[in-house]
């Protein structure tokens, strides 16, 4: 259903199933709490041939958090008496420990556990139950930052959460976050379920393109908290009614999500309570996304113009970028583009280390004249301004005498990059161990190609490519995890000790940095 707004949003919205391709997708537009947009096209299953609908039920993935934390408010207006429960669940954390608030707001330092089930030997397609969850974050020993201090995604912090929740209450935490926030706004298909490998309902979700075909996604895993919520398109056009309804409430759930969060230090945090903050075409919109193996998904919202947007696809296409061109239509603005300032590339262009993250920069200079970075395996495009600074839309990189200054706003990294040079040397074969992890790395040279793998407490992971970068740095490549998106790129820091002798082996990527492993 589609009510006429405007040619331009009407052509945006016909046009989706051609730019995004796969076997189904929905898409709605909430303004003024009216659904001007509700459509739906495509199949759930192609196998069984069913049609995708809106009231066709779709994991909705890390946009459950959100309800994770209005369930959080329900239970524990203070959300600071569960930081006992918290404190509890990580019995073998040295130092200070994360708030309730700290983990709500991903600020807590905790390692992503979905990354961190690679390093603990887990396979692609295995099976992760609750008691792997629950032990793989007993184990956490350290944290890659202060609480509080800094921004870093981490899907553990809010399974904590439910966790907590659940203990708080007494109750089930989905049959809780239904009868608490699903049922007051009138989401009446929506079911909670830990357990991936069905959705409720029997849409499939599909990995491929249109040029290799679709097969489904197989996922074996447990999360609750961090996703489990199932949801239609009605479903989310109810929630973004409800949202609309009570927006002028004082105690409106929705208006308490998305109140200004701040860093202890009082600056500003770009994500709170499950939603992340963003400023578009000078209005504040809240959103989020959501993916694991055959679905992406994408929310947004901007309180200003009591508008929303949800796309959901059963097939591994660009969800946030679909759901922006929508919201662009609606709002009337052009998507952002940015011309490259004529000039040189050469100080930017190399491999860097980043010295506070740990993490492999890599810049450069793209025919275009804009430069192409990759960083902990995030990809960007950044063209340098008048200024000299490099911007794209989630860095800007600027020289600082012989380092490179590297700012990533909406993850509060404000640090710096040493250029890295000359080959990476070949003697870091052998077997290194993590005491944190109780896991094992293993490099191997086969005959000129490398590989390196982990054993665990997951089981014996797969040999990934490894391949020098530069100086004492290499990668490894990780583009299949039991979660979706994978890792994508770990950066793999070769440590000595003053002989020269290969001591340990940091390995990191953006949602899990510095986890070290010392050669055996």
């Amino acid at each position: 259903m589609r009510v006429p707004v405007s040619q331009s949003l009407d052509d945006v919205i016909e046009d989706l199933p051609r730019r995004y391709p796969g076997p189904g997708g929905a898409v709605c537009v909430v303004k003024d709490g009216v659904a001007v947009v509700r459509h739906a096209w495509g199949f759930a299953d192609l196998e069984r041939r069913i049609p995708y609908t809106p009231a066709t039920l779709a994991p909705i993935c890390s946009i459950t958090k959100q309800f994770t934390c209005a369930t959080l408010l329900s239970v524990a207006p203070d959300p600071s008496i569960l930081d006992g429960v918290i404190a509890a669940s990580l019995p073998r954390l040295e130092g200070e420990r994360p708030s309730t608030l700290d983990l709500a707001n991903n600020q807590s330092g905790l390692r992503d556990y979905w990354a961190l089930t690679v390093l603990a030997g887990a396979m692609p397609e295995g099976v992760f139950t609750l008691a792997d969850a629950n032990a793989l974050v007993r184990l956490t020993s350290s944290l890659h930052f202060r609480p509080g201090t800094a921004y870093s995604y981490s899907n553990g912090n809010f399974r904590m959460l439910a966790a907590a929740i659940a203990e708080r209450s007494g109750r089930d935490f989905g049959e809780l976050l239904i009868d608490r926030i699903a049922g007051p706004a009138a989401m009446n298909t929506a079911v909670f379920q830990a357990d991936t490998g069905a959705v409720p309902g029997g849409a499939m979700g599909y990995e491929g393109t249109m040029a290799t075909g679709w097969r489904p996604g197989v996922n074996r895993i447990h999360w609750c908290g961090d996703a489990g919520l199932h949801a239609s398109l009605d479903d989310m056009i109810a929630w973004e009614q409800f949202i609309d309804r009570t927006r002028d409430d004082p105690d409106g759930v929705y208006g308490r999500l998305s109140a200004p969060v701040t860093y202890r230090d009082g600056s500003p945090a770009s994500y709170g309570l499950g939603l992340s903050r963003k400023t578009v075409w000078g209005r504040a919109m809240t959103r989020h996304g959501g993916a694991i193996r055959g679905w992406r998904l994408q929310r947004l919202h901007v309180a200003s113009e009591r508008l929303s947007v949800a796309v959901a696809f059963n097939h591994e296409s660009d969800s946030k970028g679909a759901a922006m061109r929508v919201l662009a239509s609606a709002l009337g603005e052009a998507e952002p583009t940015t011309t490259p300032v004529p000039g040189s590339t050469s100080f930017f262009e190399g491999h860097w280390l980043d010295q506070d993250t740990g993490l492999l920069l890599e810049v450069v200079r793209e025919s275009s004249g804009a430069l192409r970075t990759v960083y902990g395996g995030v990809a960007d495009s950044l063209a340098i301004g008048h200024d000299g600074v490099a911007r794209g839309s989630d860095m800007a990189l600027a020289p600082d005498g012989t380092m490179l200054a590297i700012t990533r706003a909406a993850d509060a990294i404000r640090s710096r990059a040493a250029r890295l040079s000359g080959p990476a040397a070949t003697d870091v074969a052998g077997t290194y161990h993590s005491p944190e992890l109780e896991a094992d790395m293993e490099v191997v040279d086969a005959g000129g190609s490398w590989f390196a793998g982990f054993s665990g407490p997951l089981g014996d992971g797969p040999l990934m490519p490894l391949t020098p970068a530069a100086g004492d740095v290499w990668r490894l490549a990780c583009h299949r995890s039991l979660d979706a998106p994978a890792p994508g790129e770990w950066t793999v820091q070769v440590r000595r000790d003053p002989g020269g002798a290969v001591r340990s082996l940091s390995v990191g990527c953006l949602l899990a940095r510095t986890v070290v492993f010392e050669r055996r």
